[in-house]
């Protein structure tokens, strides 16, 4: 692994893996959802798309062409704290790649024709998303927790906020943010280092990019203003066989040196065929097809929930049971076969999920954006192999005592 910043601030960090014959590059913007000030709401998913509709030198036709040429496969992904645009495609096409990508991201023309279509599509983006009763349940929950705050605002923006947003509001957005301080470019698989620095600096500058070889990259995003704890309950109402339930509450940063022990609590408790959810829910009381545990990181606050999909009768028993096999562990410390299994299977999951050039090259981008440090598979199993079961049982303990929020998606009557 390879880190160099460029002039103008532009960090660049590559993974060599030798032998295969593809790479994975991309490009991301250290600018999400809970960035968006009032007047600019939905402005970011917005330009996830629209960069894909043109620039001055390529029409969306001519960007799409260039990757179905070459098989090659691009898409992008906004998240509340960072977008990233990316293209998988054979080592000899990374050259095309850094071209096409660096000029959507510095030369994108934000037609307003376009952006007028591209709104009916994220409407529609939307609605398919509102008719996915797992997908709203995890959306409100993340509401009720971090409640009247920027993380609390749905990624992809509401409805209304897509449908009031101008093309001026999402101009403003894409020239504040866009810049080279703000770029981080990774790329992982059949790639060379130097050459792609120099592929990277030469597609930023033809995009009219000011590239001052004084500039610095932007401060990494540090910790906003606390996030007020929330205890919320919400019930939606939707025409569904099934119910889906979420109860958990607000977790650790994205940076906290306990997300390794938060990773092997989370694998203990729902994490697979063995975890205490499946087992307790699924295969002893057969309540559920799916249940499990997840979490997530910010830079002040972070997100704990346990899910499960059940009968509507059934939703409240199932609950209980979630939150009480989560205060079983609080209560005693587990035991050393059950931890040995959890670890082992977050070091093989670790180490499968990078056998693929995207795994890895996202890995990059969330190393240098989000959690401060670059670690190797090595370093990182050394992390976990390290997790003791009294830290898992002393957070579980904390996460057990933390303001729980509950929301529930199905068929419910008043």
């Amino acid at each position: 692994m390879r880190r160099t910043v460029l002039p103008g601030g532009v960090r660049v960090l590559t993974e060599h893996m030798p032998g295969l014959r593809s790479a994975t590059v991309g490009a991301w913007v250290g600018v999400g959802s809970r960035d968006e000030t009032s007047g600019h709401f939905g402005s970011t998913h917005f330009l996830e798309h629209l960069l894909f509709k043109g620039t001055a030198r390529r029409t969306a036709m001519d960007i799409a062409e260039a990757f179905d040429a070459v098989g090659g496969e691009a898409n992008a992904a906004t998240g509340k704290e960072h977008t990233c645009y990316y293209a998988r495609v054979l080592d000899s096409d990374v050259p095309m790649a850094v071209d096409v990508i660096a000029d959507m991201v510095t030369s994108a023309r934000l037609d307003a024709d376009e952006l007028e279509t591209e709104r009916g599509v994220i409407l529609e983006e939307l609605a398919m998303n509102d008719d996915d009763p797992s997908d709203v349940a995890h959306e409100q929950f993340a509401a009720a927790v971090f409640g009247d705050t920027p993380l609390g605002r749905p990624i992809g923006g509401t409805p209304q906020a897509i449908r009031d947003v101008p093309r001026d509001a999402v101009w403003e957005h894409y020239r504040e943010h866009y810049r080279p301080e703000t770029l981080v470019v990774t790329a992982a698989g059949g790639v060379d280092h130097d050459a792609l620095c120099a592929q990277v600096e030469a597609a930023l500058a033809a995009g009219g990019w000011p590239l001052d070889p004084t500039a610095t990259p932007r401060a990494r995003r540090t910790a906003g203003a606390p996030v007020p704890p929330a205890a919320l309950e919400l019930t939606i109402r939707r025409s569904t066989e099934q119910a889906n339930v979420i109860v958990g509450g607000p977790c650790l940063t994205s940076t906290d040196p306990r997300r390794f022990v938060l990773s092997v609590l989370s694998a203990a408790l729902g994490g697979g065929m063995s975890s205490r959810l499946f087992q307790e829910i699924r295969e002893k009381r057969g309540l559920a097809y799916s249940t499990y545990s997840f979490a997530t990181g910010h830079a002040e606050t972070g997100l704990f929930g346990l899910y499960a999909g059940c009968t509507p009768a059934r939703v409240d028993e199932v609950t209980a049971l979630m939150v009480a096999e989560l205060e079983r562990m609080a209560d005693a410390p587990m035991g050393a076969a059950e931890l040995t299994r959890s670890i082992g299977q977050l070091c093989g999951g670790l180490v499968l999920g990078m056998e693929d050039t995207g795994s890895r090259m996202s890995r990059l981008g969330k190393a240098e954006l989000v959690h401060g440090e670059l670690l190797d598979v090595d370093e990182s199993l050394e992390r976990v192999r390290a997790v003791t079961a009294a830290q898992v049982q002393e957070l579980a303990a904390e996460l057990a005592a933390a303001p729980r929020s509950v929301v529930r998606v199905g068929p419910f009557g008043d």
